[in-house]
Order: C-alpha cells, then sequence, then structure tokens
C-alpha cells in the first residue's frame, strides 16, 4: 500500500514523502492516527504545501528542545540492584525508570515511550536512545551495578589511597648491592617474638 505521510513518523519518513508500508500498518496505524492518507492523485498534489508546513513545525520543535537534548547528551544513569553470580539481574531496568531518572535529573517531562532501549536485564553498560524529535535522539550511558559492588569499589580505592606509593631506588642505591646484603643478614640474625 502507498501512502502519503502527513506528519514526521520515526524510523518511516518525514511528512510529504510517499511511502509504500504493508497493508496492516497503513490500514491499522498510520490511516487511523492521521499520520497519513492514502496516496492518490488529489492527495499528491498537496505534497508541497505538506512539506513546507512540516517543515516549519519540525525547525520550532528543533529548536525548542536543543536544550533539552544537550542537557541529556552524555547523561550517565547508574542503577544498583540484585544480580547472581553471573550478572543476570533479578528483574530489569525498565524504560519506566530510565524515562523517571532523566525526568527527574532535567526538569523536563519524557515518557517512556521516547527511548529506545530493550529491558535490561545483565549488570554493566549499556546505552539508550532519547527521541526528542525525528532530528534529536540524544543518548545516555546507563551503568547497572550489582548490589554491594559499589561498596567493595570504595573500599578498594580507599585502601589504595591510603596505601603509599613504593618508593623508588635512585642511582645510588642500585650501585651499592652489598649494604642491601649486610641489611638482609642482620634482620635474619633478629629473634622472632
Amino acid at each position: 500500500m502507498k501512502v502519503l505521510l502527513m506528519q514526521d513518523v520515526y524510523k518511516l519518513g518525514h511528512a510529504g514523502d510517499v511511502k509504500k508500508v504493508a497493508d496492516g500498518f497503513g490500514r491499522n496505524f498510520l490511516l487511523p492516527q492521521g499520520l497519513a492518507v492514502l496516496a492518490t492523485p488529489g492527495a499528491l498534489k498537496s505534497i508541497e504545501r505538506i512539506r513546507a508546513k512540516a517543515s516549519a513545525t519540525r525547525e520550532l520543535l528543533n529548536s525548542e528542545l536543543k536544550g533539552v537534548a544537550e542537557k541529556i547528551q552524555g547523561m550517565v544513569l547508574t542503577y544498583t540492584t540484585k544480580a547472581g553470580e553471573t550478572g543476570k539481574l533479578y528483574g530489569s531496568i525498565t524504560t519506566a525508570e530510565i524515562a523517571e531518572d532523566i525526568t527527574k535529573q532535567i526538569g523536563a517531562n519524557i515518557d517512556r515511550r521516547q527511548i529506545e532501549s530493550q529491558p535490561i536485564r545483565t549488570v554493566g553498560e549499556h546505552k539508550a536512545r532519547i527521541r526528542l524529535t525525528i532530528d534529536l535522539v540524544p543518548e545516555v550511558k546507563i551503568i547497572v551495578q550489582r548490589e554491594g559492588e559499589k561498596e567493595e569499589v570504595e573500599k578498594v580505592e580507599k585502601a589504595a589511597k591510603t596505601k603509599r606509593a613504593p618508593r623508588k631506588s635512585t642511582k645510588k642505591e642500585e650501585a651499592k648491592p652489598e649494604e642491601t646484603s649486610e641489611k638482609k643478614e642482620t634482620t635474619e640474625e633478629e629473634p622472632k617474638e
């Protein structure tokens, strides 16, 4: 079925484009939603008017949401949850949770349907794309940690900070191997308590 898009449809095309789609997709989704009309000769005459109107609307939306896209781009979300030994979560991180956290951080309302990601079911680093408009699709990094790992990582970092770095030997010390052997002999003779 050939249809004329009346609005931008993500992953299909811009308003004013003529696309061939599956009959069911056209009949059951595009036509009832008002996103497209059948590509008849009468409808094809209005392509330029549809494209001009959609282009103006797209530019306005892009300018409004550009600031939001800049805030979202490069954002890092960290989740700590229960997971098995293999790294599989005992649940999942859903798009609804991601949308809620982004909304809290930036203050703009993000719907879960705008997030392109499958439910996250493993520990590690993942990426999700947020579809603001057809042209603005910033990415978010999602880090999923096993419960208890965060504390372990902090303990290791703290221990590393408290330990002194090993002293580097100078050329003079390397040239005097006799002194170091004498010191070893004296430490061996001392009784252990």
